[in-house]
């Protein structure tokens, strides 16, 4: 469950536009988040990564429970882009450091998927919202 409501917390910040459309007062809330974007963006990669990390090594539960782990591994790859989306100015600066060579990949990257984050961020609602949901329905022992 906490995947999921970190997933669709992640895809709020992700898709302002669609929330001021709903509510033009969370503009100020946005605006509040905003410097610590590239951070809550890095926290939400790492945790994103370490979901399909997490789903890799209980691939055993596709017999068990094939739904909840296809859930998991699909939310934490949302959840891994997304954050790198957000936090790519950090994690640019951080990890990725003075090596021209990775730089340059993780711009051409980001470069690809800048122009989805906006479906990614709704999607990323979508299959938060269902992993919650999931959570309930099917549990892994």
């Amino acid at each position: 469950m906490i995947y999921g409501i970190t997933l669709v917390l992640l895809s709020i910040i992700a898709v302002p536009s669609l929330i001021l459309s709903k509510k033009p007062n969370a503009k100020e809330l946005l605006a509040k988040v905003e410097p610590y974007q590239g951070w809550i963006g890095l926290v939400f990669c790492i945790w994103g990564v370490w979901g399909i990390i997490t789903s890799i090594l209980n691939i055993g539960w596709m017999t068990t429970a094939p739904i909840w782990w296809a859930t998991l591994l699909a939310g934490s790859i949302v959840e891994a882009t997304l954050g790198f989306m957000l936090g790519f100015a950090v994690i640019n600066k951080i990890i990725i450091g003075k090596n021209e060579s990775a730089q340059v990949k993780a711009a051409e990257l980001r470069a690809k998927i800048a122009p989805k984050q906006g479906k990614l961020g709704v999607l990323g609602i979508i299959v938060g919202i269902w992993m919650i949901v999931a959570s309930f329905l099917f549990t892994v022992a």
